[in-house]
């Protein structure tokens, strides 16, 4: 993404330092660059450079700050624009691909992690012919998810809790991991220990080392290349044994499958998610605000495509789900996208409904209600606090959507969730469904039954 911001005049002004604010600093910590125009004769050279940034992995958002004065700025004759760059990802060694071969090939329970990075157009492919030509288990991290089918045979999970989970049993038996688009914006579904597993490192760049992640080899380069020079040269193993691998996977797929369909009202999360992927379509987008439901759907929603399921495991803010889901339906008007929100990160943006409306875009907002944030509730309780500060009053949610021109609708009776979304997604226009939930189950599956469970695996 590339973004323009004004400026007042930086030659002189008449004004001091009125409504002047330094966004160059604001915007650094968030950008991969950012600089102020301070000569029209340099807009050329810091468009090229900013557009080159951002398209380089990983891509990401770029800034340039337009001052009044130099916007006024008429550039010399001899200022010229700059041709893009085309230069190309390089492609790993052929040592480094050999040596990772070689640690696949004397593995006995090597798994795949698939992260963030590995979203792209060609590495999904990639990977899909790797674990098909190896046989080796995979999972994903928040970020990771729906680059592979996650109907595929040999999906194991989603890294969705810290710790804990089925997944995380079967990193533990894991000898070797491997790491393909780790990206140190999430955080780690698993941490190293000195004498452990053995981790490759496959990215379009070199790891970041620290205390916790410091993997024995590394190939870097374009991915796509490197998984597909795997697939190729290493092929499956007699002494690959992924018995135990598979055993969690039989235990997590039940697991996933407990009270989907159950009818208590207020609906639990497992019925929401389940309603959820029931209608919305193979190549349909939800985008996930930040939340207690953010867990439950990267663990229990089923990913069939790469960016179907929009979240944000980086800083993890709310409010992030209606923009994202609206950018996503302004994208793709032909696919169907819903915005899935807590009541909390739906109030910090809610204002946007109108911008919805206005633009005509066709977008289903399921807002998620618990009167309270619900996610902060359930890290009190782990830790041992009393329930504090965290409930409070929401507006009418349906006439809160019809004051925007949207169409309002608040469930019931759990019945009524699937044949509503299907309603909301078939009329078109901006639906607000507004759901009850019953947040008992974070306590349940995730502290109480996990604990249980998975000391078993």
């Amino acid at each position: 993404m590339m973004m323009i911001s004004g400026q007042k005049p930086i030659k002189s002004s008449k004004q001091g330092m009125f409504q002047i604010l330094d966004v160059v600093d604001l915007m650094r910590p968030l950008t991969k660059y950012t600089r102020q125009i301070s000569n029209a004769n340099t807009i050329p050279a810091k468009v090229r450079e900013a557009f080159r940034l951002a398209l380089e992995e990983r891509p990401g958002a770029v800034h340039l700050e337009l001052p009044e004065d130099i916007a006024a700025e008429i550039p010399e004759p001899d200022a010229h624009i700059f041709k893009p760059s085309d230069a190309r990802r390089p492609s790993a060694s052929q040592k480094s691909l050999d040596m990772a071969c070689d640690m696949l090939r004397k593995a006995q329970h090597p798994l795949i992690m698939i992260g963030a990075g590995a979203n792209r157009k060609r590495v999904s492919q990639a990977l899909l012919n790797f674990v098909n030509e190896t046989n080796v288990p995979f999972f994903t991290t928040q970020m990771g998810k729906g680059v592979v089918d996650e109907r595929h045979p040999r999906y194991l999970g989603n890294a969705a809790l810290s710790a804990g989970d089925f997944v995380h049993c079967a990193i533990d038996r894991a000898d070797l991991v491997i790491n393909v688009g780790h990206d140190v914006v999430e955080k780690p579904p698993f941490f190293m220990t000195p004498g452990g597993k053995k981790v490759i490192h496959v990215n379009f760049n070199a790891a970041d080392v620290d205390p916790v992640y410091f993997p024995q080899h590394e190939v870097v380069g374009d991915i796509a290349n490197s998984v597909k020079y795997m697939a190729e040269n290493c092929g499956q193993c007699s002494n690959h044994d992924f018995t135990g691998l598979m055993e969690i996977k039989q235990a997590l797929s039940a697991h996933l499958q407990e009270r989907a369909e159950d009818n208590g009202f207020p609906v639990i999360p497992q019925r929401i998610v389940h309603d959820v992927r029931k209608v919305m379509p193979e190549d349909g987008i939800i985008a996930l605000d930040n939340g207690m439901y953010k867990l439950w759907f990267a663990r229990n929603y089923c990913a069939y495509n790469n960016n179907t399921v929009l979240l944000d495991n980086a800083l993890a803010s709310m409010g992030a789900g209606l923009p994202s889901g609206m950018m996503a339906a302004m994208l793709y008007p032909e696919r169907k996208v819903m915005a899935i929100c807590g009541d909390g990160g739906f109030m910090m943006n809610s204002q946007e409904l109108e911008t919805a409306v206005r633009l005509g875009l066709n977008l289903v907002v399921l807002i998620i209600n618990d009167n309270a944030y619900g996610m902060i509730k359930w890290k009190q309780r782990q830790d041992g606090y009393a329930d504090f500060g965290l409930d409070y009053s929401n507006p009418d949610f349906v006439t809160y959507a019809q004051s925007y021109g949207a169409a309002g609708h608040r469930i019931t009776r759990t019945e009524d969730l699937q044949p509503t979304l299907e309603n909301a997604l078939a009329t078109g226009g901006v639906h607000v469904v507004e759901v009850p939930v019953d947040y008992s189950e974070n306590h349940r599956v995730f502290d109480e039954q996990l604990a249980e469970l998975t000391c078993n695996l």
